[in-house]
């Protein structure tokens, strides 16, 4: 990254070079090692660490410590140009993924995941300013859409080799991190080397940045935060805690849902398109309730293995439909605000995410249906906040009630 090079110049480089180019391979490259680390992580802390729902619970907290820090990103930008910090990121993500074999302990395990969350938060952190600022309002959607089904394409393939090559060739969990980690932070340190810097039209405030019109975004996103936490935490989890399910069988119900991202992730971008994020979101929302109600539903009435991962195949594609969430803010926003609020949006995510875990750990230990429970409650919250975003949102259009407040007479 020896040369700086302006969006607006970046047409005359090689395709590959473009910054969107970037963007897909960056989509391509976090997976591997954030999608590997994910589906073994349930079978390895069970098989080699021997935790229960409570050390789950504290081990997700822990990971989510970093998300609830990501506002230092602010900081950083000060000093760091944000593709820097992304592709850096990216490369301690892939690095702590390749050594979390190395650490078969309750606090060995804490450890690494804390620094591989370090990785994966600030990269995600960044990589949404980035995507925001280097795509335009009109085509955000599609091509949000795009980079969900690449990053989807992107874990199949890790799934699928883990599914195919797990018993024939008898892995080891130190194998597969290994490789899957090494190969996301080799493709960092290329990307570093191989692209320009690329300079945006509009400078970042690199200060904290806390919009009194931006509420219902922040609101909106911390309901998101606490709501995936349940999901990323528990619904795995009960895969294999009450199902009994294999490294193979996790990563295989993962491989379904991916091709199933893959299909529909680049419609969902046009949906979004076309029906604007109000109705997305709505969408989304009441789909999240059904589905976390019927999850409880797996426990009162001791509903099988088909229904718990069609659930969970369902639960990701309405989860695709949180880009509307992006573009909503990508709206709404003043150039200028992207990075900063694009950090304090991720803090604000991961307030309920540093709590949350650890508390429904306990709470699962008593009844696991009745977190479900709670995660619907919490989709039925977010669907009337839903209502409030306004059918197209812009500046000084951020909700309904400003323009109501628009229409009323002055006095």
């Amino acid at each position: 990254m020896t040369t700086t090079t302006r969006l607006a110049d970046a047409g005359a480089l090689p395709v590959w070079r473009r910054p969107q180019a970037l963007l897909f391979l960056m989509a391509a490259a976090m997976p591997v090692a954030f999608a590997t680390w994910s589906a073994l992580l349930n079978n390895f802390v069970i098989e080699v660490a021997n935790f229960d729902g409570h050390d789950i619970g504290w081990l997700h907290t822990v990971r989510e410590i970093p998300g609830f820090l990501a506002i230092g990103v602010i900081i950083v930008i000060r000093y760091m140009h944000e593709q820097v910090l992304a592709l850096l990121s990216l490369a301690l993500l892939g690095v702590a993924t390749a050594v979390t074999a190395w650490f078969p302990t309750l606090g060995g395990i804490m450890v690494i995941t804390l620094l591989s969350s370090i990785g994966f938060h600030y990269y995600e952190t960044v990589n949404q300013s980035l995507q925001l600022q280097w795509f335009t309002r009109e085509e955000a959607p599609r091509k949000l859409g795009l980079l969900l089904s690449v990053g989807s394409a992107a874990t199949l393939a890790s799934y699928g080799l883990i599914v195919l090559l797990w018993e024939p060739l008898s892995l080891t969990y130190n194998a597969v991190y290994l490789a899957a980690g090494g190969f996301t932070a080799l493709v960092a340190v290329f990307a570093f080397f191989a692209y320009p810097r690329f300079e945006a039209p509009n400078p970042q405030l690199k200060s904290f940045v806390l919009r009194r019109r931006y509420w219902l975004y922040y609101l909106l996103q911390f309901m998101a935060g606490a709501r995936r936490q349940i999901f990323v935490v528990f619904a795995g989890f009960m895969m294999v805690e009450r199902f009994g399910y294999d490294v193979h069988q996790v990563t295989g119900l993962f491989l379904v849902t991916l091709l199933c991202n893959m299909i529909f992730a680049p419609l969902i971008g046009r949906a979004v398109q076309v029906f604007g994020e109000r109705r997305a979101l709505l969408f989304e929302y009441a789909g999240l309730v059904t589905v976390f109600t019927l999850y409880g539903g797996i426990y009162f009435f001791s509903w099988g293995v088909v229904v718990a991962a069609t659930l969970y195949v369902i639960d990701n594609l309405l989860f695709a439909m949180a880009l509307a969430l992006k573009t909503y803010f990508q709206k709404i926003a003043d150039p200028g605000d992207i990075a900063p609020t694009a950090a304090v949006a991720f803090t604000i995510n991961h307030i309920a995410a540093v709590f949350l875990p650890a508390a429904l750990g306990y709470l699962w230990l008593v009844s696991p249906a009745m977190v479900f429970v709670l995660a619907a409650g919490m989709a039925a919250g977010s669907f009337l906040l839903a209502l409030l975003i306004p059918r197209h949102p812009e500046p000084g259009h951020e909700t309904i009630f400003a323009k109501l407040n628009a229409a009323a007479p002055a006095e």
